[in-house]
């Protein structure tokens, strides 16, 4: 029952974060799942069964709070789709021995991608508006759609900076996007981890105790993406994915850390992660109070110019 209810709070934690950042809800729930000692391909498709269910319950709230672009979902979903098929056949054949150490090595990398883009870049305009393109999001959406599923997460590490970084779409359309077309990828993972797994390869309880976490925290945080800066979120769980994955790896037998190189490596990637996010932080409030001051500024700039022909 503790398990459960631990599990239920890491679908609604990781809905939350998901919800807010366009990622993450995969990656989170299946580095837990890795360190309670879950089979690589069972604990992705766990994952994945849950998340038909938070993706749909996410889109609809989305939709609902204006922050879907349908032409987006279209054009990236269905290769997303193709994509993550082929990547749970791929998993479904590997041995545990090999899964884990590679999945948590691919749950590493989007880690650290996570934690860095977060943490160090911004968000681009320039180009907003600006029609996002087949040719750009087919390609995007089968590689995410295949790192989905081979590392129990990536559809939105993937895709949503990449779109973000494009500028062509408002940071909340992308997000709402990202999610939506998710319940397509999802569909097409779980489809493929059945057939190469069959049922008995998949804890339908913990698939439950997450769906439920993550559907009642979906609507919330469809309506917090407006509220929550990103830049904070997102370098908190990249260093949290990291060290668990980075635990993982240092006790496989593809490295075989003994307790003092462990140690070490822990002090220095935790070091890491607070001057990540001491840094996430005052950089947003940075930009925050210069946002204030720019809006002031043309505030009183309009008031200069509305009063002057009445001088």
């Amino acid at each position: 029952m503790r398990t459960l209810i631990l599990l239920a709070l890491a679908g609604l934690g990781a809905q939350l974060v998901d919800g807010s950042l366009g990622m993450a809800y995969g990656v989170t729930s299946t580095t837990l799942l890795l360190a309670v000692g879950t089979n690589p391909a069972a604990a992705s498709a766990t994952v994945h069964l849950a998340e038909i269910g938070t993706t749909l319950v996410s889109g609809a709230s989305h939709w609902r709070f204006g922050n879907v672009d349908w032409r987006v979902v279209a054009k990236i979903g269905v290769p997303g789709a193709i994509g993550a098929f082929a990547g749970a056949t791929v998993l479904s054949s590997l041995s545990t021995a090999v899964a884990e150490p590679a999945m948590s090595l691919i749950l590493l990398a989007l880690g650290l991608y996570l934690l860095g883009r977060f943490t160090f870049v911004g968000f681009s305009s320039r180009n907003l508006g600006k029609p996002l393109r087949k040719r750009f999001l087919s390609p995007l959406g089968l590689v995410a759609g295949f790192v989905d599923a081979t590392g129990g997460g990536g559809w939105g590490p993937v895709g949503t900076p990449a779109i973000l970084a494009s500028g062509r779409l408002e940071p909340r359309k992308v997000i709402g996007s990202i999610d939506t077309s998710e319940f397509l990828v999802t569909v097409a993972a779980s489809i493929g981890f059945l057939a190469g797994l069959g049922s008995e390869g998949v804890n339908w309880t913990w698939a439950g105790a997450l769906l439920l976490g993550g559907v009642i925290a979906a609507p919330l945080a469809a309506w917090l993406v407006r509220h929550v800066p990103p830049r904070i979120l997102g370098s908190a769980v990249g260093g949290i994915i990291v060290l668990t994955n980075t635990k993982t790896l240092l006790g496989s037998d593809w490295i075989g850390a003994g307790g003092a190189v462990s140690t070490t490596v822990y002090v220095v990637l935790y070091a890491v992660w607070a001057a990540a996010l001491a840094y996430s932080v005052r950089e947003h409030r940075r930009n925050a109070a210069r946002e204030r001051e720019e809006e002031a500024a043309a505030a009183a700039g309009t008031d200069v110019k509305e009063g002057a022909p009445s001088a």
